[in-house]
């Protein structure tokens, strides 16, 4: 995934204050929030297939977790992939001293802005308080959360905290999988580590725990590259993104994907699915049905082949004007809906 921010800050005024006016529902009280879930389930699965979303999808918009339960119900998502931030400030997490804003990437030539090392030693007195936390937290409020989302009937299949890397102890990787847990996933996802040996760490915790690892990868993906990960332990998946894999190029086609699927499908926990161009047409991200990811191609696969790991949709394309988040998402379930069942 990539960072992107939306691009001015009218347009992110517009975001926050005008397009998603039921949000205040939650902050209204209890009693009206419970209502409105009651009255409005969503239902993103068409012909068996499962359409979900990851909420970094809502990235630019505020993510408090009643919120970002608001934007899965107002998009029709009734599965997700949730991010770590909004479940963990929910139990508790400790508040980072020194927050660095979001940004998408640096111009071409042009470095991210660095730290100074007064602002480094903050933060690696706030990454031994996390992780002295995490070590330590109830799962408590990850059950509550679950419960919530449960009422609302969203499925959470996997959870993305920033709690699986090679610096993170083994307390705060085994904290993600029982928080997972408890939470209801069946997998959590991380990027594909470049040293075996943390991926071979990971796949072993995830055995401990019953708790699958999906490895995702961005334009280094091909068709060998989980390959070693998924030989360390059975508790190692995939977390196969189909965009990324076009726009890699090279020997990534649609055949060689949908190949890909069907080869792998045992240890797939779940897909990422967005529009993007191939390498030799730039490999931008498209709205669905202008790029060369073959969406039509791999949801009939999922449909025919009757698999059971989830569709999730990632939001990566620039917001039209007028529009939002919420409404992008929602229109890309409208989409596969329409080529699942028409």
């Amino acid at each position: 995934m990539s960072t992107h921010l939306p691009k001015n800050s009218s347009r992110r005024q517009f975001l926050l204050s005008g397009s998603l006016a039921t949000v205040g529902l939650f902050l209204a009280g209890k009693a009206n929030a419970s209502s409105l879930l009651l009255a409005a389930k969503p239902d993103s699965k068409f012909a068996g297939v499962q359409i979900g979303a990851i909420t970094y999808s809502y990235r630019s918009l505020p993510g408090s977790i009643e919120q970002v339960l608001q934007y899965c119900i107002d998009s029709n998502i009734s599965a997700i992939e949730l991010m770590g931030d909004a479940a963990e400030e929910f139990a508790g997490k400790p508040k980072n001293p020194n927050p660095r804003p979001m940004m998408g990437p640096p111009a071409p030539g042009a470095a991210r802005p660095q730290m100074t090392d007064e602002q480094r030693a903050k933060m690696a007195a706030y990454q031994k308080e996390v992780a002295e936390w995490r070590a330590s937290v109830s799962m408590d409020k990850f059950k509550e959360v679950k419960q919530m989302f449960d009422k609302a009937g969203i499925n959470i299949y996997a959870f993305k905290p920033n709690a699986l890397g090679a610096n993170n102890t083994d307390a705060e990787v085994e904290y993600a999988l029982k928080a997972g847990k408890a939470l209801g996933a069946k997998s959590v996802t991380i990027e594909l580590p470049t040293d075996p040996a943390q991926s071979q760490r990971l796949g072993d915790l995830g055995a401990k725990h019953k708790m699958y690892i999906g490895y995702h990868l961005h334009t280094t993906a091909t068709d060998t590259a989980w390959d070693v990960a998924l030989a360390q332990s059975p508790y190692n998946s995939m977390n196969l993104d189909c965009g990324h894999y076009i726009a890699a190029g090279g020997n990534n086609t649609t055949a060689s994907l949908l190949k890909l699927i069907e080869s792998k499908a045992d240890r797939i926990t779940s897909m990422h699915i967005k529009d993007r161009k191939n390498k030799e047409n730039g490999g931008q991200n498209q709205v669905w049905g202008q790029g060369n990811t073959p969406l039509k191609e791999i949801l009939t696969l999922l449909k025919e082949k009757k698999y059971k790991f989830p569709a999730t949709i990632e939001l990566e394309y620039d917001i039209p004007a007028g529009s939002d988040p919420v409404s992008e998402v929602k229109k890309c379930v409208a989409y596969a809906k329409n080529i699942l069942v028409g």
